[in-house]
């Protein structure tokens, strides 16, 4: 079984492999540890992602300041800045190396990337699947939370077992997790709010009673 994950897969093949053996085991785990409040973590940096759109801002030179979509590829074209690539790079790394590359037609450019139109790469987007209203991936952002999340996916359906949750978190090594989402957006149980963390997947289950 744990061949799946070895080397020459990627991170979202991998990440969707995860998902699908939590899936089957569900049925045998009686329980999981509640998720943490907080998810605790140094400063987040955004990363960009495909879909996203970037800002670039050359000082002093407007013919060359324009917004740019990035492709699926994760790479950006310019002008004199050809299939560069962007994923997985924060705004000011990925300035710098539009910078390195005007630098051969340019003297001394000055590069401001903004991002905007925020995807995100597949790894750190929130996805939540069962029984949500709307199951959806979600671009994530700093301090987000479950209630967020709920309100982005217009919270779960009628059959849902919204207190049988289970939380996978991929950045610790898919360790699972339980939620109450019907605490929270059912009864207003503001202590069965918790922080996400880039990578989560929500499991939300059907109930047969």
């Amino acid at each position: 079984m744990f061949k799946v994950f070895g080397q020459g897969l990627s991170v979202e093949f991998r990440q969707f492999v995860t998902i699908l053996l939590a899936l089957t085991l569900l049925g045998c785990a009686s329980s999981h540890p509640p998720a943490p409040a907080v998810a605790a973590s140094s400063e987040y940096n955004y990363l960009i992602g495909p879909g996203d759109t970037v800002n670039i801002v050359v000082w002093r030179n407007p013919e060359l300041s324009m917004s740019v979509p990035v492709r699926p590829d994760g790479k950006i074209a310019a002008p004199l800045v050809e299939d560069l690539p962007a994923l997985g790079k924060d705004s000011s790394t990925l300035a710098r190396d539009i910078e390195k590359a005007l630098g051969k037609f340019i003297r001394d450019p000055v590069v401001t990337v903004v991002v905007t139109n925020f995807v995100g790469p597949y790894s750190e987007q929130i996805r939540v699947i069962g029984e949500a209203a709307r199951p959806q991936t979600l671009p994530y952002r700093q301090k987000m939370t479950l209630l967020d999340v709920m309100i982005a996916v217009n919270g779960i359906t009628d059959f849902a077992d919204g207190n049988g949750t289970t939380l996978l978190r991929t950045s610790e090594g898919a360790k699972q997790y339980s939620v109450r989402i019907k605490d929270l957006i059912k009864r207003g149980d503001v202590s069965a709010n918790v922080e996400m963390k880039p990578g989560d997947v929500l499991i939300i289950p059907r109930s047969w009673f």
